[in-house]
């Protein structure tokens, strides 16, 4: 590779981040990894795909990448969560009473007082995953490991500067690059764009790349394809770039150099983990309780109400924090409908033991090999048995469960058009990239908008290609 200049690509992603490099002839993706990725289908290029993941023990020492999930995996999961209360502070109470006119204090003790956070003493380790989905939140400033505060930066940083680090060792030094972001970050803050993109800054200014050059995604993915493609024909290129977070769109226009300028680009947070999410409800809500009945015994009467399940999906469906449920106000309730007996109790027996196993992450690893296989099979089994799970399912039963997300994708589709003021007609070549434009659904919406256009380009290492040789040419990121 040219020593004398290179361009430096670094795709952080929500799910995986990759690292490639260009000399004006050569691109190549950097090994990340000493081994391969889990098997959701991005095992093509297994060194250089690193999951985008950070744990931290109990001495507050870091992992990243595979490394951090096997770490967690390992110290983490099957072994029974035990939380208590929160020592927040000490306080003296009197427990006895001087008598009159005596000069001595009364009898006192001192006692701890519990705050209602509670603590999981078990845990040795935290594993963050989709940190980046994060990042546009300003209500999310620091999240506590194992009672100290760290600053979102403080998580994605060592990622970044495991990434610079691989690129070092194959370019040399360097303190440039261009960086890849969505078009529109998770959140609802008005200006979610501009925290999100100065808190990566920051992180990458820590891991050693104080010159990073913030470019779109899907405007380096369509980058990277117009290399691999020079002879490709046509006026207008949409792509579409479906990843683990968010959904993101760009139009490019041949200009009469025979060039590419960037007509416009747009985003909404819709990605393959808010699919994972619709999975867990859909299959496993109602083989864990939902919808039963809590019978207990009550002062004059037995109680029967629909068991509360709302109070716990959220903690289900974010791994992260499944933890918490281990508490009296959330086991008490399992453990009197498994008591009750029944042909129910067998669903809050799974549920007890995903929740007090801290079997969450467990679950979503098999929940996004199912939807990986489903993507090649007409029909496919969610199987997993630590918890007595195994569910068949048709891939067309899948496609109707997410036909609202598919909706909104055909909305992205027609608001991209419409802000570049062109017709369906107009467009000469679909850009498919991300993982999670893998689903067959997917495909086929983009065919029956476009037939015939539709093309396949490096699902989940183009956006890092093309980033790298946006760094080298110094090619403009957005409309010209």
């Amino acid at each position: 590779m040219n020593a004398r200049r290179v361009g430096v690509g670094v795709d952080f992603g929500t799910s995986n981040s990759v690292a490639a490099v260009f000399d004006g002839d050569e691109v190549a993706l950097v090994a990340l990894e000493n081994r391969g990725t889990d098997s959701t289908g991005a095992s093509e290029h297994e060194a250089e795909i690193m999951p985008s993941a950070t744990y931290i023990d109990r001495a507050l020492q870091t992992r990243t990448g595979q490394d951090a999930i096997d770490s967690y995996i390992d110290d983490n999961t099957g072994r029974k969560v035990e939380l208590v209360p929160e020592v927040i502070g000490k306080a003296m109470l009197a427990v006895g009473y001087a008598s009159a006119g005596s000069r001595n204090p009364g009898e006192t003790m001192t006692v701890d007082v519990y705050g209602d956070a509670m603590t999981d003493t078990g845990m040795r380790g935290r594993l963050f995953r989709g940190t980046k989905r994060l990042l546009g939140r300003s209500d999310v400033r620091r999240l506590m490991v194992f009672d100290h505060p760290f600053r979102l930066v403080a998580l994605v940083t060592p990622i970044l500067l495991r990434m610079r680090k691989a690129l070092s060792a194959r370019v040399g030094c360097f303190d440039h690059g261009c960086v890849g972001h969505p078009v529109n970050f998770e959140g609802r803050d008005e200006y979610r764009n501009q925290l999100a993109l100065a808190r990566l800054g920051e992180a990458y200014s820590y891991a050693g790349i104080a010159k990073p050059r913030f470019y779109p995604e899907p405007i380096a993915a369509a980058v990277s394809f117009l290399h691999a493609n020079p002879d490709a024909v046509g006026e207008h290129v949409l792509t579409v770039d479906f990843g683990g977070g968010t959904l993101d769109f760009c139009i490019l226009e041949r200009t009469p150099d025979n060039r590419f300028r960037v007509v416009n680009t747009h985003g909404i947070g819709l990605g393959g983990d808010h699919i994972d999410q619709r999975l867990f409800r859909e299959l496993l809500f109602p083989l864990l309780g939902k919808g039963e009945r809590w019978r207990r015994p009550g002062e004059y009467a037995d109680i029967d109400t629909v068991f509360p399940f709302d109070e716990y999906e959220e903690f289900l469906v974010n791994w992260p924090v499944t933890y918490l449920l281990n508490q009296n106000r959330y086991t008490t309730a399992v453990k009197d409908c498994i008591d009750h007996g029944g042909p129910e109790q067998i669903k809050f027996r799974r549920l007890r033991e995903l929740i007090e196993q801290n079997l969450g992450y467990l679950v979503f690893q098999a929940i996004k090999e199912f939807k990986a296989r489903l993507s090649h099979e007409d029909e496919a089994v969610l199987d997993i048995p630590e918890i007595d799970v195994d569910v068949r399912l048709s891939r067309e039963t899948f496609e109707a469960m997410i036909g609202d997300m598919l909706g909104r994708i055909e909305e992205g589709i027609e608001a991209t058009l419409a802000q570049a003021r062109l017709p369906r007609s107009a467009i000469d070549i679909v850009l498919r990239t991300g993982g999670s434009s893998l689903i067959p659904a997917v495909r086929r919406l983009l065919d029956g908008f476009f037939p015939g256009r539709v093309v396949d380009h490096d699902p989940f290492t183009s956006v890092a290609t093309g980033l790298a040789i946006a760094d080298y040419h110094q090619l403009p990121a957005g409309p010209a």
